[in-house]
């Protein structure tokens, strides 16, 4: 297949916008949360034998949709239910009043109601932060991660290094085989960096063959065996594109690499706290992977080229 596609120049990745990416409360701490309100409300319904206070049951029931979904939330209203029967024994005997039974309802219809829209607020937030073709970050999900990366090898003096890759000859394969086929290689490609980077690391698609993927406290020689690792499994992959079986060796991405220590000491800014410098220094790092990459291409593509700053 011939060559017919000139080394690029690639965009730069803008400044990040300002989400806030903190950890929800752990699945554990949580639990342990929903069991000691299960049974402060327990305690004051048996102590009361209060409507009001019966209400309390929709906080918890709410609450483990929002962390566990569907499933969590439902688990919970079936415990409030038995909780409300032990709190007033008398429903044991299933002598209820119409308020009983739309107490009861209510609890599994909240429940239901809660975990179906929780469910459907993942999805819909999945899809916004992910790439469609690939199954990676999409670029504004990336910039969020990127910016976090960054605060946090400047907090710590920790490295972060940053790779940059593209398809090699994604034009010459459009026009022999057609669009669809160069689709299914951008997607394959995708799948590939995505089986082969740490499970800390963030990939992202932000153009139609251009990768960019984030590997926090990782040094540059680390980044070198993660892109070697990338680098063969492309080459190695023998794939179907478009119902079209081709060999090993048909596709190959070229990688530029770029590592920041975070020292103080190549980079002034990396003392600061002010997240407009962890754009800047982001921006920096990724201008200097696209560099790379634009020498492993110039240097005959299929190869990895590593940047020599800090």
């Amino acid at each position: 297949m011939a060559d017919t596609e000139p080394p690029r120049r690639r965009r730069r990745v803008p400044a990040a916008s300002p989400i806030d990416v903190r950890r929800p409360l752990s699945g554990a701490w949580a639990s342990v949360l929903l069991v000691v309100a299960l049974a402060a409300i327990f305690a004051a319904d048996h102590a009361t034998d209060s409507a009001p206070v019966q209400h309390l049951y929709y906080a918890p029931i709410i609450f483990a949709s929002f962390r566990f979904g569907y499933r969590g939330s439902l688990t919970v209203a079936i415990a409030a239910v038995l909780l409300y029967h032990l709190a007033n024994p008398h429903f044991l005997t299933l002598r209820y009043e119409e308020a009983d039974i739309v107490q009861i309802v209510l609890f599994i219809a909240v429940a239901l109601t809660s975990g179906r829209l929780t469910e459907d607020a993942r999805r819909l937030r999945h899809l916004a932060i992910t790439d469609d073709l690939t199954g990676l970050h999409n670029l504004r999900s990336f910039e969020v991660r990127l910016r976090a990366f960054v605060e946090e090898a400047r907090r710590t003096s920790r490295p972060l290094s940053l790779l940059a890759l593209d398809l090699d000859r994604l034009k010459a394969l459009n026009d022999v085989h057609g669009h669809l086929v160069g689709g299914d290689a951008v997607r394959t490609v995708g799948h590939l960096i995505a089986a082969h980077i740490p499970p800390e690391a963030v990939a992202c698609r932000y153009g139609g063959d251009e990768f960019v993927i984030a590997l926090p406290r990782c040094s540059a020689t680390d980044a070198r065996k993660v892109a070697d690792d990338v680098l063969r499994a492309v080459s190695a992959c023998a794939p179907v594109l478009d119902r079209i079986a081709f060999p090993a060796g048909s596709l190959s991405v070229s990688i530029g690499i770029a590592c920041n220590q975070f020292d103080g000491a190549a980079d002034p800014r990396s003392a600061g706290s002010d997240p407009a410098d962890d754009d800047l220094i982001g921006e920096d790092l990724f201008r200097a992977a696209d560099s790379a990459l634009y020498a492993a291409k110039e240097g005959g593509r299929n190869r990895v080229s590593v940047n020599g700053r800090k």
